[in-house]
């Protein structure tokens, strides 16, 4: 009996002393109050496993953008200097307001004169990549989320050592969770060979860690600073050969003139970010000469730490301005609440609202909880497509033949709010036609999601299905 009262004792002594801390420390970050009294209710009931669940899930580290914001500051002088020649120039009128928003939040400056070109797959991508890595004759920055120890990762990697071995300055960031699975050995040969590799906020449980929220998901490469690349692919064979369920399908754009200085601005913030060193050589910015194209193009960075959710909100002002339509693409649809109330408003008020997601999505727990927000989009009369020709990891949208994005970020809270993103915005007839003749090919090979026989599915999947929406914010 005094074992067990000592037991009692130390236990309630032991949940305490935990868990008002903890309860203290959530209620002082002011977040919306349901996902407090969410968080509150988890530690309360589950105590020991729901503080270990906010420990490792949960805790916003968002003091940390004062050292973004600082370094954002520094590196885009260069670039802030260039588009001083620009200002005479007239901007969109029907996106200027968003342009300025994108501008004044995250120092995402516009550039004219840019030529684009647009991949579809990894056979088309990886040879244009690896040709602008010869051709590179001083630097070559390189930030992905995976970079997978397979036969196309050591060919890049390959490549890259060639480079450094002729005197190119070749520096890659690559997500220490994103590449859990990946040997040492691939990145300490690189090392070996003099390429300055380095990991973003390595972890010791990667696969179980307390900074799995705060993950660099960029995909962004850099060439001499003339010629950039910006999309949805990360280096790994599986763009080329497919997994061993089904062919993977993405969107990666290169861009050739001034919006490249916008690429390498988010290089730097991360190479910053990463090992605490500041850079802002000028061959870095170098002076574009003659007109390389017609696109008015934008970088948008976004990020936990940023004061504001800049894509998220590019995202819903192109919804809730949009006329008469807007067709996105994304391999997760787990939307946040601000996203779905928009989305439900821009098709209510009749505009042709197209979401396109892979019939099968390379996670169960994810096609489950995306299958959960269906139900509001069907009611409000959004279009959703299932594409049927494999994993399409692609992130697009583009509105009224006169704004697009492709990127890094899902629609997924993850990418909204817990990831470093980047996506590239464009605002000429011409690209977007380029962005809308991909969607419409994969409309194409899509298939219209049957309203009546989805909402009328067995009530044991449509519960589940819930159950594990409530994971929405870990997937």
């Amino acid at each position: 009996m005094l074992l067990y009262s000592w037991t009692t004792t130390f236990l309630l002594m032991t949940y305490v002393i935990v868990i008002l801390p903890a309860s203290v420390a959530l209620m002082l970050e002011n977040r919306q109050p349901a996902k407090t009294l969410a968080w509150l209710l988890v530690m309360l009931l589950v105590p020991y496993v729901g503080v270990g669940l906010f420990f490792f899930f949960g805790r916003n580290q968002r003091k940390e953008r004062f050292i973004s914001l600082h370094t954002l500051d520094m590196v885009t002088r260069r670039s802030m200097a260039h588009f001083e020649e620009q200002r005479s120039r007239q901007l969109p009128s029907n996106y200027k307001e968003l342009i300025t928003q994108f501008t004044k939040q995250n120092v995402a400056l516009p550039y004219n004169d840019n030529e684009i070109d647009v991949y579809t797959s990894g056979y088309d991508f990886f040879p244009a990549l690896l040709a602008a890595i010869q051709s590179a004759k001083d630097h070559i920055h390189l930030v992905t989320y995976i970079f997978d120890d397979d036969a196309l990762g050591r060919l890049v990697a390959d490549a890259l050592i060639d480079k450094a071995r002729q005197g190119v300055k070749v520096k890659v960031i690559y997500d220490d969770v994103g590449c859990w699975r990946v040997k040492d050995r691939l990145f300490e040969n690189m090392s070996r060979n003099g390429v300055d590799v380095r990991a973003f906020m390595p972890v010791l449980f990667p696969a179980f860690t307390s900074k799995i929220n705060y993950r660099l998901h960029r995909k962004i490469c850099v060439i001499d600073g003339n010629v950039g690349f910006i999309g949805g692919m990360n280096i790994a064979i599986r763009y080329v050969k497919g997994s061993r369920k089904q062919p993977w399908r993405d969107t990666h754009v290169r861009v050739r003139g001034k919006a490249v200085y916008g690429l390498q601005t988010a290089f730097l913030v991360d190479w910053h970010f990463t090992t605490d060193t500041i850079i802002d050589a000028p061959n870095y910015f170098p002076t574009v000469g003659g007109k390389a194209g017609g696109s008015l193009a934008q970088v948008v960075m976004s990020d936990p730490i940023s004061q504001w959710p800049e894509l998220e909100q590019g995202y819903v002002r192109v919804l809730l301005e949009a006329k008469k339509y807007v067709y996105l693409e994304s391999p997760y649809f787990l939307p946040t609440e601000t996203v779905m109330f928009a989305l439900r408003t821009c098709a209510l008020a009749g505009v042709d609202v197209r979401i396109i997601v892979p019939r099968h999505t390379d996670s169960k727990l994810v096609e489950w909880a995306s299958r959960s927000y269906f139900d509001e989009m069907l009611e409000a009369g959004v279009k959703i497509f299932l594409y049927m020709k494999g994993f399409n990891h692609s992130k697009l949208m583009v509105c009224d033949d006169n704004i697009c994005t492709c990127g890094s970020a899902n629609i997924d809270i993850r990418s909204f709010e817990n990831n470093f993103e980047a996506n590239i915005f464009f605002y000429d007839e011409a690209t977007v036609a380029k962005i809308k003749q991909v969607v419409e090919n994969d409309l194409g090979q899509s298939e219209l999601l049957d309203v009546k026989r989805f909402m009328h599915r067995p009530f044991p999947k449509r519960l589940w299905e819930s159950v594990i929406r409530l994971l929405s914010p870990l997937l």
